[in-house]
């Protein structure tokens, strides 16, 4: 065994190391927004309602965070790819198929999709509860949008419209930031074009 073999392999471990921590902190992200949204709407409808106008900046939050994991996972997975592509090119027999199983059954890289949700052949399961999340903390946010803007402009016209402004405002930023990122491809990009110096050796993705 050669030494860059060697050090692919344990490269290889470190950044499948790094994938399974993600897809922990992505759930652990999901459980921490989704019970304080909860939290919140308890707290308005047995405290005060005006608590419910925070709903909104976390479940932003939330779906900020939650891109944010994805984007590491995105990460770990172009790099595992390749290092597997460049291991199998190098060994006796290719063995490893962890990247080809995870393009077709989770969701394909280099490929147009929002975060993790790929359309067409590309959608799966990973797709759908993507989307599942997605729809709910919408609505937890428009709900939440609601019920707290009618509360501070029964306290505060003025206040209300602040609200309302800053948080569309902060809610476009966002969504515009994940639109270039994420559905432009400028994320994936960055990292194909380190990869494609380093490793021409590609993955061949599922059609």
């Amino acid at each position: 065994m050669t030494p860059a073999f060697r050090l692919a392999t344990a490269q290889l471990g470190r950044v499948r190391a790094m994938n399974a921590k993600y897809h922990a902190r992505f759930f652990a992200d999901i459980r921490f927004t989704t019970l304080t949204s909860l939290a919140l709407f308890v707290a308005g409808a047995a405290v005060d309602v005006r608590l419910i106008a925070f709903v909104p900046l976390v479940a932003l939050i939330g779906a900020a965070q939650t891109a944010f994991d994805a984007s590491y996972l995105i990460f770990s997975r172009q790099y595992a790819g390749r290092l597997e592509a460049w291991l199998n090119a190098h060994a006796d027999e290719p063995v490893l198929v962890a990247a080809h199983l995870e393009d077709a059954y989770l969701f394909p890289l280099d490929s147009k999709k929002v975060v993790t949700l790929a359309f067409g052949s590309g959608f799966s399961w990973f797709g759908f509860m993507t989307a599942f999340y997605t729809v709910i903390g919408a609505l937890v946010f428009l709900v939440g949008l609601g019920i707290g803007a009618t509360a501070l402009g029964s306290q505060s016209p003025p206040l209300a419209v602040l609200y309302l402004l800053g948080m569309i405002g902060l809610t476009l930023v966002t969504l515009g930031f994940g639109w270039w990122w994420f559905v432009a491809g400028t994320g994936e990009k960055r990292l194909t074009d380190v990869l494609n110096e380093r490793f021409p050796i590609a993955l061949d993705h599922v059609s």
